[in-house]
């Protein structure tokens, strides 16, 4: 089981998104659920980035979001469309 813990950025980012698109509520739920017990899920497409411990994963189609990996830990950095993150 892992501790999920939000950047205040990331906080402004998924606060603004889910304004402008109100069903990615749920998705965004089911994303947690995933993160705090089956890191690996197939629907999260989880993958590292270049660097330090930084990971991407798929929220919808085209909305990603950073994470940062340590132990028991999962730091969400950044959440918006693929331009925005990267």
């Amino acid at each position: 089981m892992y501790q999920l813990i939000f950047s205040s950025a990331f906080q402004r980012q998924l606060k603004k998104l889910i304004k402008n698109n109100p069903k990615l509520k749920k998705r965004f739920a089911k994303i947690l659920k995933y993160l705090n017990k089956e890191i690996n899920h197939p629907s999260l497409k989880l993958h590292k980035l270049s660097g330090e411990n930084n990971w991407s994963l798929s929220v919808s189609f085209n909305i990603r979001m950073i994470i940062h990996l340590e132990k028991n830990k999962v730091f969400c950095l950044r959440i918006g469309s693929h331009d925005e993150v990267y």
